[in-house]
């Protein structure tokens, strides 16, 4: 008979509080933390020999959209692959509850814009047997987990239940359909929501629904969303994650206080960036930071910290949609965007963009980099690949000179030809690891933002956290260890109102990752590669995690050097708890 379940031993144990690092055994008892340090008087079932390794916390990953993914991968990679053992879903005001049954699709559709998640894995993969929310609840709580997960009430779903879509994107809330929407995430919190998420990106959204019109919330009014606030404020419970950027900046931040008085409640702010050559942009963001905290508003940033590029094609990309005339061309089936994109007056909108933006600033801006400067990184899978060939590794810039052509005309004739799948990379600009170290050492900033399960063809946020600790912690040294895994872990956990979660704790519950900081490594880097691993043989990118030598969930190992062992002891922690 053994007295604890599992003994890591001879570690060097960094426990998320910021306590200095110490070295020390760490034993485990039904899930459990058992004892930290000191010599325990039993034995345990299983060892795991932690000489010359970290032993942490498991990082909680706040930004996700798994909400479909969790359905068929209990583990949510590629976060669970880098060491986070809790992730919040329902980011962004997006989600699948409440839906009606024939809704359905319509939601699914909406997310394989928005997010970019392939519509056929999720018409194949999601086990759809909830309605309401609460009932998406009981079916988180009983489907099988690699991770803990917690979920907001994200809001367009809400609204849409509530108002119908039509009305939902055109006007207010009528005073009934607000109580109802109130009464609604009462009955959300009271089932274990951990508070509400919006996104409020105007009418030109970066990220629109799937027929190129804004999402539900991006133009929903200050009222509706305060009137949400107040049901926190009633319960004083709660959290709220909101993306904000409607034109102007002032404004936004503004309202993000005052929803912030009214509900009394953290506030997740997405996002603060960091620009390679102007520390003003995030050096404003954090002064803000400073500003609202100061008054009594807990407001948190959250970082973009990830170093990660965009590797597209005009097949998928949506991440163009701030822009009217592209939105135009990249919405709708196959065969539309074809013809859109060869339509002369198409071009002529998006060429006047280009043209202004690069006259303003000197370059395209826009997500992925400078279109001017994308890279031809592929053409194998087009239908005359050979021919396509000698582009590759050329910019779109040098196309278009040698062909005497604007840009656009070569990008697009290029994509054209190549049948939409020639693929796209926006080049690694490098990053500035001062700028990063400010932002992410301010005193209201969480690293993150991995939208992981989302953009799934041309993104892999999820390895922020292996990323975050070979870059600014080993490499770069700009940031202690013990101050990465009070980021990673307990800063996000306190956030968002977890219980007992994101420090290591005697009683607490077990979530520990034991890793080799001098071996971790992202790979492939900056832009991953593509696996066929989702239903309906949909693919994504990935990037995979070395150096962990185990991943704890609540007490049991769900990888171990890399390979997962097939358990699923995460939980659904309804209110922040199990």
């Amino acid at each position: 008979m053994t007295d604890y379940d599992v003994l890591i031993k001879n570690g060097t144990i960094v426990d998320g509080t910021r306590v200095p690092r110490f070295k020390g055994d760490l034993w485990i008892k039904d899930g459990r933390i058992a004892q930290i340090g000191g010599r325990a008087t039993g034995k345990a079932a299983r060892e795991i020999d932690a000489e010359g390794l970290i032993v942490a916390p498991g990082f909680v990953d706040l930004h996700t959209h798994y909400d479909a993914q969790i359905q068929w991968d209990p583990y949510c990679t590629i976060s669970g692959w880098h060491g986070v053992t809790s992730v919040v879903l329902g980011n962004c005001g997006f989600g699948f509850a409440p839906v009606m049954p024939e809704g359905r699709d319509r939601a699914m559709l909406t997310m394989s814009r928005t997010e970019a998640i392939p519509f056929e894995s999720m018409k194949a993969g999601m086990i759809w047997d909830w309605v309401t929310f609460p009932e998406w609840l009981e079916t988180l709580a009983r489907i099988p987990k690699g991770v803990n997960c917690l979920t907001y009430m994200p809001v367009a779903p809400l609204m849409t239940w509530v108002m119908g879509l039509e009305a939902a994107k055109t006007r207010p809330a009528t005073r009934q359909e607000q109580a109802e929407m109130k009464s609604l995430l009462h009955e959300a919190m009271d089932a274990g929501a951990c508070g509400f998420s919006v996104q409020r990106l105007g009418k030109n959204s970066v990220q629109a629904d799937f027929d190129g019109t804004p999402m539900v919330t991006d133009t929903m009014c200050d009222e509706d969303v305060l009137a949400l606030g107040e049901v926190l404020a009633e319960r004083d419970e709660g959290f709220i994650q909101i993306t904000q950027f409607t034109g102007d900046l002032d404004k936004d931040l503004a309202f993000q206080e005052r929803l912030a008085g009214v509900s009394g409640r953290p506030i997740l702010h997405n996002i603060v960036a960091v620009s390679r050559e102007k520390p003003e942009i995030h050096r404003n963001r954090l002064q803000w930071l400073d500003g609202a905290n100061a008054k009594g508003l807990r407001i948190f940033g959250q970082g973009a910290t990830i170093r990660t590029g965009f590797a597209f094609t005009l097949e998928h990309w949506n991440l163009y949609d701030s822009s009217p005339a592209w939105n135009r061309a990249t919405t709708g089936t196959f065969d539309e965007k074809m013809a859109k994109f060869q339509d002369e007056e198409v071009r002529a909108a998006i060429r006047a963009e280009t043209d202004a933006a690069i006259e303003k600033l000197g370059r395209t801006q826009a997500l992925g980099g400078p279109i001017e400067e994308l890279v031809i990184q592929s053409v194998d899978d087009c239908p005359n690949a050979e021919a396509l060939e000698g582009y590759v590794g050329k910019t779109v810039q040098q196309v278009a000179d040698e062909a005497g052509k604007h840009p656009i005309d070569a990008m697009l004739d290029l994509a054209v030809e190549g049948g939409l799948k020639v693929e796209f990379l926006g080049r690694d600009r490098g990053q500035n690891a001062d700028y990063m170290a400010e932002m992410i050492t301010a005193p209201y900033s969480i690293p993150g933002v991995s939208d992981g399960g989302a953009h799934t063809k041309f993104f892999t946020g999820g390895a922020y956290t292996t990323d975050f600790l070979g870059w600014m912690v080993r490499d770069e040294k700009k940031i202690t260890l013990e101050e990465a895994h009070y980021r990673l872990s307990y800063l996000p956990a306190f956030a968002a109102g977890f219980r007992d979660r994101g420090f290591l704790r005697e009683g607490a519950p077990a979530d520990v990752v034991v890793y080799d900081l001098d071996a971790l490594e992202v790979t492939p880097t900056w832009v991953g590669e593509v696996a066929h691993d989702f239903p309906a043989d949909e693919w994504r990118r990935v990037q995979h995690a070395k150096g962990y030598r185990a991943i704890l969930v609540n007490g049991v190992t769900t990888f171990e050097d890399g390979e997962c062992t097939g358990s699923t002891p995460g939980q659904l922690l309804r209110h922040g708890r199990a």
